[in-house]
């Protein structure tokens, strides 16, 4: 692509409110995404009309009424995958990276995206963002205005383990990392490769899995996958059926080893205790309490940021602040 500065973009389907639709846009428009490609998974004629404003945003109605063909997969995962697949292929040539990433996902680079990603070698197709998971302070006090903590994962998975089970002793020997959500993170990956396809977490070319993956350890992805007990038990009950804890998932570690998949482990909680249970398993794991963080902290797993969304709304899309 001839031009002198890199450019980089985000592909998301999306079905939320118009305000957090807002705050993931601007967010990552401040970071200097060039191009944001929203399919609003529902339609959402008002967050069409506001984003559509916008000059660094393209979006699509992708719901039942305005799907490209006739065929509308039925699983929201294949609608990801077709709608970042047409971004890739039909309207991104005006990028030179492109990541897949969620409405409840926040890019968090500690240096220039843009520099960490024209630093990578030629034969580098793919470049993988780790996730942090968000903990919830609800009834917490010690932490600051308008910051949010999230754990931390170790990439080596036999030092993961052991420290899963040190910092969540009830729960981790059944989670990766004491993480509810994916592991495996995000990627970016280079536009413009006809024959490249892509899923959520992996793309593929010429029968290679990741070609030349790298591991984009200055970026973080902050996962607010359950900011808060009303949030996490609102969401459980589709996550347990087609979600992030849906049956056809595998155990996070292996079943002679005591492994049970998150759908198993969520329905014995709720079958033996209700949901008193289930409130029990979201405190140790998810309350930023002081305890869990000291223990975080101990192994250098503790990040706290402020992602300061309503500035930033406010900055790109003022009509809506």
């Amino acid at each position: 692509m001839a031009q002198d500065r890199l450019r980089w973009g985000i592909v998301s389907t999306i079905k939320a409110p118009l305000r957090e639709i807002a705050d993931f846009a601007a967010h990552h428009l401040d970071l200097g995404a060039h191009r944001i490609f929203i399919y609003l998974d529902d339609d959402n004629p008002a967050a069409f009309a506001a984003l559509k404003k916008h000059p660094k945003i393209r979006v699509f109605k992708a719901g039942p009424d305005h799907w490209r063909s006739a065929n509308r997969p039925v699983k929201h995962q294949a609608r990801q995958t077709a709608n970042a697949r047409h971004a890739y292929h039909r309207k991104a040539s005006e990028i030179d990276w492109i990541a897949h990433i969620d409405v409840d996902e926040f890019l968090w680079p500690h240096s220039s995206l843009e520099d960490q990603l024209q630093s990578l070698s030629g034969d580098c197709l793919c470049a993988r963002i780790r996730p942090i998971e968000a903990l919830s302070s609800d009834g917490i006090d010690d932490i600051p205005a308008g910051h949010t903590c999230f754990k931390a994962m170790t990439n080596d998975r036999a030092i993961r383990q052991r420290q899963t089970a040190a910092i969540f002793p009830t729960y981790g020997g059944f989670l990766n990392g004491g993480f509810l959500s994916h592991v495996a993170g995000k990627l970016f990956f280079r536009t413009g490769i006809k024959e490249l396809t892509m899923k959520i977490h992996n793309i593929q070319l010429g029968g290679i899995q990741n070609p030349g993956q790298v591991e984009l350890d200055q970026t973080e992805l902050c996962h607010m996958h359950a900011g808060s007990w009303p949030d996490f038990i609102k969401s459980y009950r589709y996550r347990l059926e087609q979600g992030s804890y849906r049956p056809a998932l595998a155990p996070n570690r292996a079943r002679d080893m005591g492994g049970m998949s998150m759908h198993e482990l969520f329905t014995y909680i709720e079958s033996t205790e209700g949901e008193t249970g289930l409130r029990a398993f979201y405190d140790e794991t998810c309350r930023a309490t002081p305890d869990l963080r000291a223990r975080l902290d101990a192994h250098g797993l503790l990040r706290c940021y402020d992602l300061n969304l309503d500035a930033k709304r406010a900055r790109h899309f003022p009509d809506l602040a």
